[in-house]
């Protein structure tokens, strides 16, 4: 079976055929750069890093660029805030988004160009869509004509009259209609400008992107990903741009995933209604919050609470518990080859369920699926180190597949190994034997020596 991808442009899932054999090129929207990103900013990053992950795992070749606008009026904003120039403000959070997104388990993508970087490829389009007749000058702003783009909501599956009565127009008398865009935006008074054939300015949003897609990854490309929010205007605009240029499609699939919302709101810094991926990250670990944003399928929205992070928690934590009593095991397994356990089932439960327009959801049942069935072979009194390999070998497979670790990170071990001790503690009071006995090779197999010392308790890694 092929990998299935629900196109938003189709509005149905489709059989994945990348336009050139095994190599898939990727473009998904990146941050603009004034703020640290809020968990529901991050969730396109992990997405769209894990969509580029299982191409891989599948044999596909990726190239994967995302970008960042560095230029904007809330850099400008944030930068007379802060007393620093737009520049330095872009600089800080690229370097907070690179720390963040890799705690939580990111592969950088192959390229990130930034828009300050790609002025004369800007303009160039620019003037082009002026030469065609799709764009006009207007006292230093150049606008992008909706109305000779046949097309024009294709996308997002509105007509014109309904696009332009939902949503914010910008109604000037430098515009021909009220739904033409701005592409090049004359410059103000103090702020950040290039020099262009229509004057000091700078880019319109939309523009910026087609750019750089045509510039890195050609007039075509496989996959164009980001929330659900840039449907319109900003990926219906870049369709605008782009195929009123190139006259061919711009995309063969266009995969849009769904909000994060808190308290049943989606997510936004302009309302407060957010937390920063930082401020959360020195609350839990990575690891965790990235299990987290792919228990659920991706074209569905995640309502985010501390119970959510705890039930998370909880899941990774049995999947890591089983990962640990199987190395440990290892120690007093008798020889035996993997006949007497089938764990290619669970490869195939999980191969199918990313298949299935990379359902992530599904794909972690099948690992839990596959920890029970660990779980019941340890139950035995005798086990065999080909099977107990087995059962490693696929659970460390699919576990990288999604990148969520097998172990937690230091500072998180540490407090686990804390919590552990004085649960054993407890039921040692208690009598309950069992249990403890099971934390004690439970924290062996993790490495941890305990000692009994005067002062109590004491543990040290191996």
């Amino acid at each position: 079976m092929s990998i299935q991808v629900y196109n938003t442009l189709s509005r149905q899932k489709e059989p994945f055929q990348p336009l050139n054999g095994n190599d898939v090129n990727m473009y998904v929207c990146g941050p603009t750069v004034y703020n640290f990103f809020h968990i529901g900013n991050a969730r396109p990053f992990v997405v769209f890093d894990q969509v580029r992950r299982y191409l891989q795992y599948r044999g596909y070749n990726v190239k994967y660029v995302m970008n960042f606008t560095d230029v904007d009026d809330k850099i400008i904003k944030r930068g007379l805030e802060e007393g620093i120039s737009p520049q330095e403000v872009a600089d800080k959070y690229v370097e907070a988004f690179f720390t963040d997104v890799e705690a939580l388990h990111v592969t950088r993508a192959d390229l990130y160009p930034r828009v300050t970087e790609e002025m004369s490829e800007i303009i160039a389009m620019i003037a082009e869509l002026i030469e065609t007749g799709h764009a006009y000058e207007s006292g230093g702003d150049v606008y992008f004509s909706e109305q000779t783009f046949a097309d024009y909501g294709k996308l997002s599956k509105q007509t014109m009259e309904n696009l332009v009565a939902g949503a914010r127009v910008d109604v000037n008398d430098k515009k021909k209609a009220p739904a033409d865009f701005a592409l090049w935006k004359a410059a103000k008074p103090g702020e950040i400008a290039w020099p262009s054939p229509w004057g000091e300015g700078r880019p319109g949003w939309h523009i910026e992107c087609s750019a750089m897609i045509r510039k890195h990854l050609g007039e075509q490309i496989d996959i164009h990903g980001g929330g659900v929010d840039l449907t319109f205007p900003h990926h219906e605009n870049e369709i605008a741009q782009s195929e009123s240029c190139t006259h061919k499609p711009l995309a063969k699939y266009w995969m849009h995933n769904e909000f994060v919302n808190l308290n049943n709101e989606k997510m936004s810094k302009s309302t407060g209604n957010f937390f920063t991926t930082r401020e959360l990250l020195e609350k839990y670990e990575g690891g965790v919050l990235r299990f987290l944003l792919l228990s659920a399928h991706y074209r569905n929205p995640v309502n985010f609470s501390e119970e959510l992070v705890e039930n998370a928690q909880n899941g990774l934590d049995r999947i890591r518990s089983s990962y640990a009593n199987l190395t440990h095991r290892l120690e007093t397994a008798v020889d035996g080859d993997a006949d007497k356990v089938d764990v290619e089932q669970f490869r195939g439960q999980f191969t199918a369920a990313m298949d299935d327009d990379f359902n992530t959801a599904d794909g972690i049942t099948a690992i839990f699926e596959l920890v029970s069935d660990a779980n019941k072979y340890l139950r035995q009194e005798t086990v065999e180190r080909g099977a107990l390999q087995a059962y490693l070998t696929i659970l460390e497979e699919l576990m990288g597949v999604l990148a969520v670790p097998l172990a937690a990170e230091e500072a998180d071990l540490d407090a686990e190994v804390e919590a552990l001790i004085a649960e054993r503690t407890e039921a040692r009071k208690s009598k309950n034997w069992a249990r403890a006995d099971e934390i004690r090779d439970q924290l062996t197999a993790m490495g941890i020596v305990l000692e009994d010392t005067p002062q109590g308790i004491r543990w040290r890694r191996k």
